[in-house]
């Protein structure tokens, strides 16, 4: 190959490289968007840092906030303090199985004597105990009525995974409204946790969560109420590389897709 044909081949490799790149956001960054979530460390526990919330712990760990809490003998205002260590699984009790060798037999009867067989024996009998229930009354199922509306007015870039993004991710520009998906109350505000940017979760009403990540912008703290359609953020970039609302709502504890709620387009 001439020195001249070897300059051209570089050239359009170089072209062709760069073209793979244009275009939308590459695929290394969507990955980093997508580590998102983390699996439990082995010692089975976490210490609570400067910022945290029960929330926010139970959303690293694909956990269910409530079974976080009790677990950890924490009430209902779920306030947790730096430092803290807390247990993010239950230990199984080991459950032993007893060996055909430790079953003892029953001792041998000892035979009656005639004079005993003679003897009649009176046995007592008594009546039958009626068992008195009280009737059981049945549980209430939890709320599911949740009137469920887009969180940004931007074309869908991905969908839902449940082993990467857990969630949807909606194209949009710095400065457009991010509104709130259903009514609620804003139980994470922040930037701790790693891969979400700038951070708001909300809770609807103890079953569902949904979040709102790489936001610019935030005009919601933690306790805030908030209705459906309130303008709680604006998208940006914050740990991603465009402008653009990742979305995902969890059903006790659990990502589940966000189109199988949000209205139809």
């Amino acid at each position: 190959m001439t020195q001249g044909m070897g300059r051209l081949v570089l050239v359009l490799v170089t072209l062709f490289g760069l073209a793979a790149c244009s275009g939308g956001y590459a695929p290394v960054a969507e990955r980093s968007i997508n580590s998102n979530s983390r699996p439990l460390p082995k010692s089975g526990s976490y210490t609570v840092s400067k910022g945290d919330t029960l929330y926010s712990i139970a959303w690293r760990y694909n956990l269910d906030y409530r079974e976080l809490a009790r677990l950890n003998n924490i009430d209902s205002r779920y306030l947790i303090y730096a430092g803290q260590k807390l247990r993010l699984q239950a230990v199984s009790a080991a459950v032993t199985k007893t060996s055909s060798a430790q079953v003892s037999l029953p001792a041998p009867v000892k035979p009656l004597s005639r004079k005993a067989d003679s003897t009649p024996v009176q046995k007592k009998v008594q009546a039958p105990v009626a068992a008195v229930r009280a009737p059981v009354k049945p549980q209430a199922e939890p709320s599911t009525a949740l009137t469920w509306r887009w969180p940004a007015q931007g074309p869908l870039l991905n969908g839902f995974s449940n082993t990467s993004t857990k969630g949807i991710n909606i194209a949009g520009k710095s400065g457009d409204p991010v509104i709130a998906a259903g009514s609620g109350r804003v139980v994470y505000a922040g930037d701790g946790l790693r891969g979400y940017g700038i951070l708001v979760i909300i809770n609807h009403n103890q079953e569902f969560l949904s979040a709102y990540a790489h936001n610019s912008r935030v005009f919601v703290k933690e306790n805030d109420m908030v209705n459906g359609g309130d303008k709680i953020a604006e998208v940006g970039s914050s740990g991603a590389a465009r402008d653009m609302l990742h979305f995902e709502i969890r059903r006790d504890g659990q990502p589940v897709d966000p189109l199988r709620y949000l209205p139809r387009r």
